[in-house]
């Protein structure tokens, strides 16, 4: 247990040291008053969710870009919303531990990092002119229930799925110089500081799997699960197809059942669910709803 604990407080302390070393603050960091890019996109095409479909096709060029917008700005709000989730989950592992420890200060630390990304996330949103649009109505109502039910490795998985699937669309949308400048460097900063988060989620997960009873895996096995599942099925408000004219309900369920959407969900969440698979926490009683998150494919069983 020495050992456990020794190693759980250098991995925290030489996060802490990088956090010291290198961090951002979007207020100073972004150039909030800069004009927008004319003709730039927001969101690349093929990470569209229409991308592919009927609908798209009927899309003008101006329309496509209007619609990469708004879906940007859906994201982004979501990210607020469970962002804010995920302080509630931490402060709640803060609360019942040592706070002279490196791993309390460390989770301290992370806490506010996520307050300055769900700031810049706002302001981003508010830059481009789009609304706040976050998720739709039940999920923000369950939402409530997430601080009060979750902990353990869910409560870090969940962590690693919100983080990890951004991650790796925001990674190829801030390398491209067709993506606004604005939102390149809003994902450079999440990118960046998200690495660490990952880092201290990753071994927390790992961690909290060893010597689990059978009753409790399968409940942390259900509850990832199902967070997973409200995670990759909130990220786009059906609000926002409204934006370009198209009638809300049928244009999100077609993007619910485009081939190219879900491929990118699965390809987005490719490395964190390897990671999940591999710790024991993709299996029943949750298989159902990693299908239907899009995140695994005929692979997992």
């Amino acid at each position: 247990m020495t050992r456990t604990l020794d190693e759980r407080e250098k991995t925290a302390d030489r996060l802490l040291k990088s956090s010291a070393n290198k961090f951002y603050d979007p207020e100073v960091d972004i150039d909030w008053d800069a004009p927008l890019a004319e003709g730039k996109v927001y969101q690349l095409e093929h990470r569209c969710s229409l991308y592919g479909t009927g609908l798209w096709a009927q899309l003008t060029p101006e329309q496509r870009i209007e619609l990469g917008k708004h879906e940007v700005a859906s994201v982004a709000s979501n990210g607020i919303f469970f962002e804010v989730l995920l302080m509630q989950m931490l402060l709640k592992e803060i609360y019942r531990g040592d706070p002279t420890t490196r791993h309390v200060q460390y989770a301290l630390t992370e806490i506010a990092d996520e307050c300055r990304h769900s700031t810049m996330f706002a302001r981003a949103v508010e830059r481009v002119g789009a609304p706040p649009y976050g998720p739709i109505k039940i999920v923000h109502q369950l939402g409530k229930a997430l601080p009060l039910i979750g902990y353990g490795p869910a409560l870090y998985g969940s962590i690693l799925v919100a983080e990890e699937v951004l991650d790796r669309i925001q990674r190829e949308s801030m390398a491209d110089e067709n993506v606004q400048p604005l939102i390149r460097m809003v994902n450079r900063i999440h990118v960046l500081e998200e690495a660490r988060h990952v880092t201290f989620a990753r071994e927390e997960v790992t961690r909290g799997m060893a010597g689990m009873s059978k009753a409790e895996l399968a409940y942390q096995r259900w509850l990832l699960a199902s967070v997973s599942f409200a995670i990759t099925r909130s990220l786009i408000n059906p609000r926002v197809y409204a934006a370009v004219g198209l009638p809300p309900r049928q244009a999100w369920e077609t993007a619910m059942a485009n081939p190219h959407f879900q491929e990118t969900m699965r390809w987005a969440g490719e490395r964190i669910m390897a990671f999940l698979d591999e710790v024991g926490l993709v299996g029943a009683p949750g298989m159902r709803m990693w299908r239907k998150s899009f995140l695994i494919d005929g692979r997992y069983r």
